[in-house]
């Protein structure tokens, strides 16, 4: 029998595609054609809304319902907070960015879209909601690591290829298998009105992992700029 967060995805199975399989930035990342300045406007812009999503992440482990929950919350807080992002400063700080050029980058209209449409769900939602908000960045990373690691054709030790391992390594879809089954269970004894807005969070959330994605690829600016 499909899982509840199995439900999630196709029925918006195409904004999936298009955000995690069809949209040029991954499939440049993959083929390793993928521009440098690109990449830096993108981890710039990602090591942001981590901080942000880290954020949400404490907040997740603070309404879940028992202490399972909580430890993998704050297990994935950790991921992020000591993994993830110490792998973006790494990469900036080859491209000689240093830590206090990264953190005073400007967020651009995506990033804060995104991660104000996360903090909504985790000051205003209950876990159910705030769960499915945050499986689409979870779930369409450890999809693009695997499938990129798979068919992937960027060079040994380019950017691309690291930033590919880094997404496609056991202990990130360990936390993913959790989190889906996690939001299955949760499903399972949702209210109607639970489901509802499961649903819009999550379709919200791949919408915004498009333009994340759509941002970097058209360097996006403020229209000031």
């Amino acid at each position: 029998m499909t899982g509840y967060s199995e439900g999630l995805r196709s029925a918006c199975a195409a904004d999936w595609q298009k955000a995690h399989e069809d949209h040029p930035f991954v499939v440049a990342m993959g083929d390793g054609t993928l521009s440098l300045e690109r990449f830096q406007y993108y981890m710039r812009q990602d090591y942001l809304f981590l901080i942000d999503y880290a954020r949400v992440l404490a907040l997740a482990a603070a309404k879940s319902p028992g202490l399972d929950a909580m430890g993998h919350w704050a297990a994935l807080l950790d991921e992020t907070l000591n993994s993830e992002m110490e792998l973006h400063r790494g990469f900036c700080a080859d491209f000689g960015i240093t830590e206090a050029e990264l953190e005073a980058t400007e967020p651009m209209s995506a990033t804060v879209a995104y991660t104000d449409h996360l903090m909504r769900a985790a000051y205003d939602g209950d876990i159910h909601e705030l769960s499915a908000a945050l499986l689409p960045c979870q779930w369409g990373y450890d999809e693009v690591g695997r499938t990129l690691g798979r068919v992937g054709k960027a060079a040994e030790g380019s950017f691309h290829a690291r930033w590919i391992e880094g997404y496609n390594a056991p202990e990130y879809q360990q936390m993913t298998t959790w989190l889906k089954a996690f939001v299955d269970d949760l499903g399972k004894s949702a209210t109607e009105r639970q489901r509802s807005r499961m649903l819009s969070a999550f379709s919200a959330s791949t919408r915004y992992e498009y333009l994340f994605w759509d941002a970097a690829w058209n360097l996006q600016q403020w229209p000031d700029q």
